[in-house]
C-alpha cells in the first residue's frame, strides 16, 4: 500500500517569527495522525530553525530546490550536501516557478533530480501543463515528456526512490483546481507510463496532486485511486488549514488500507 504524502511548500515566505509560530502549532496538531507522512519544505536560510523546531515530531523537512552540482564555484547555490547537512529528507525539484520564472529546462530538473540522490534525499518532481497546454490538447505529452528527461538522465530505475508531483500550472495560486476526475486522469496516466516499463516500481510510486488544494478539497482530492497525497502552496502558510488537509490525508489512507 502507498502512503499518503503531504508536503508543504512554503515558497518564498516566513520570517523567524512567524515559521515558529507556524511549526509550534503543527508538531502537536499532527502528532496523532499516524497514518500518513507529512513534510514542510523551507526557504534555505530558515532550514536551520525549523530543523530544530521539528526535532523529535514525525514531520520531515524539505528544501524546495537543489543546485545539479556537488560543490565548486556556483556563486549562491546549495548542494544536496548541504540540505542533507542540515536534516533534509526531501527536495523539491521542476516546480512550475522554477521552470517558467527561472528558465529551468527538463534537462536542467533531470540533473536536480539525479544531484538530490547523490545526497540521499528524496527529489519531489514536479510534471504539469500550462493552461494553454491543456487547452491545446497535449497535457499527456507534456508531462511524457518531463519524465522521460529524468528517465533519460538517471534510468527509470531512480524513480523508485522518488516522488512526482503533478502540478497544473494553471492552478498553482490562481485559486483554480483541477477537478477530481481531472487530477485523477493525469495520475493515472503517469502510472500508466511507468507501468509500461516497470509495473512493480509504478505501483509503489507515490504521486501527489499540486494545485491549490484546501481544506475543502483535500479529501476528494486524495479519495481517487492514484492520488497518494498533495504538493500543498498557500495553505501549508496556515497550521488550521494544512493540519486539516493533513487530516484528510490520514484519513484516506486508512481507508485505502
Amino acid at each position: 500500500m502507498r502512503t499518503r504524502l503531504v508536503a508543504g511548500n512554503w515558497k518564498m515566505n516566513g520570517s523567524l517569527a512567524s515559521n515558529q509560530a507556524l511549526v509550534q502549532a503543527l508538531v502537536p496538531a499532527l502528532a496523532p495522525l499516524g497514518e500518513a507522512q507529512y513534510a514542510v519544505c523551507v526557504p534555505y536560510p530558515y532550514l536551520a530553525q525549523v530543523e530544530r523546531a521539528l526535532h523529535g515530531s514525525k514531520i520531515a523537512l524539505g528544501a524546495q530546490d537543489v543546485c545539479q552540482f556537488d560543490g565548486g564555484a556556483y556563486t549562491g547555490e546549495v548542494s544536496g550536501a548541504m540540505l542533507a547537512e542540515f536534516g533534509c529528507r526531501y527536495a523539491i525539484v521542476g516546480h512550475s516557478e522554477r521552470r517558467g520564472l527561472f528558465g529551468e529546462t527538463d534537462e536542467a530538473v533531470a540533473l536536480k533530480f539525479a544531484a538530490a540522490q547523490r545526497s540521499l534525499l528524496t527529489p519531489i518532481l514536479c510534471v504539469g501543463e500550462t493552461l494553454n497546454e491543456r487547452e491545446s490538447g497535449v497535457t499527456e505529452a507534456v508531462v511524457a515528456r518531463q519524465l522521460d528527461a529524468v528517465v533519460k538522465q538517471c534510468g527509470m530505475v531512480a524513480l523508485d526512490k522518488s516522488v512526482i508531483a503533478y502540478e497544473p500550472v494553471w492552478a498553482i495560486g490562481t485559486g483554480k483546481t483541477a477537478t477530481p476526475q481531472q487530477a485523477q486522469a493525469v495520475h493515472a496516466f503517469i502510472r500508466g507510463r511507468i507501468a509500461g516499463s516497470d509495473r512493480k516500481l509504478a505501483e509503489g510510486l507515490r504521486l501527489l496532486y499540486g494545485g491549490s488544494v484546501k481544506a475543502a478539497n483535500a479529501a476528494e482530492l486524495f479519495a481517487m485511486p492514484d492520488v497518494d497525497g498533495g504538493l500543498i502552496g498557500g495553505a501549508a502558510l496556515s497550521a488550521d488549514e494544512f493540519g486539516a488537509i493533513c487530516q484528510a490525508a490520514a484519513a484516506c489512507n486508512k481507508m485505502r488500507v
